[in-house]
């Protein structure tokens, strides 16, 4: 186990990555606010779902869910379809508008990470990825809790869907 001064600074980091987030939200088209773009980055990654499922995903209450589906339906890219399985819900799913504004998203963050993290190695790049992504799989199965001792992400995940995201605007 690390030393807590270490933890510490893993907070006060984390709290810097602010800085990263609000750039990754100024690239964003004033069209299309970050709630928008989290929106059509789930679809694309999961496919059509139901909004109760795209709360999970975002990790928000169905007001705030149901505000971004409201603009990116109202923009023309995600389309509602009542449900085949019940009639009386409805599925979300991305329209071609949709995958194209989030193919310009997924080109801008690209292109500002390589901008911005030019004189790192792609050695350095695999390593942040990668623990980024293990920090964001100790904290998968219980929040800010963690997984219990003893027992890895991947356990406490078995059965739901991997949630590596293949295109993350923001």
């Amino acid at each position: 186990m690390a030393a807590r001064s270490q933890y510490e600074e893993l907070a006060r980091q984390l709290s810097a990555v602010g800085a990263v987030k609000r750039g990754l939200v100024r690239i964003l088209p004033a069209e299309c606010p970050g709630g928008s773009a989290g929106v059509l980055t789930l679809l694309a990654r999961y496919g059509e779902m139901r909004i109760t499922r795209l709360a999970e995903l975002l990790s928000v209450n169905m007001s705030v869910t149901s505000r971004h589906v409201t603009h990116a339906v109202e923009s023309g890219w995600v389309e509602r379809f009542a449900d085949p399985a019940d009639k009386r819900s409805r599925i979300l799913r991305l329209t071609p508008a949709g995958e194209e504004l989030l193919d310009e998203l997924t080109r801008r963050t690209t292109e500002m990470f390589a901008h911005n993290l030019i004189d790192w190695s792609d050695e350095d790049v695999g390593q942040l990825n990668t623990l980024l992504s293990r920090l964001r799989d100790s904290f998968s199965c219980r929040g800010s809790g963690g997984c219990p001792p003893g027992k890895h992400s991947g356990d406490c995940r078995a059965g739901h869907a991997d949630d590596a995201y293949t295109r993350t605007p923001v």
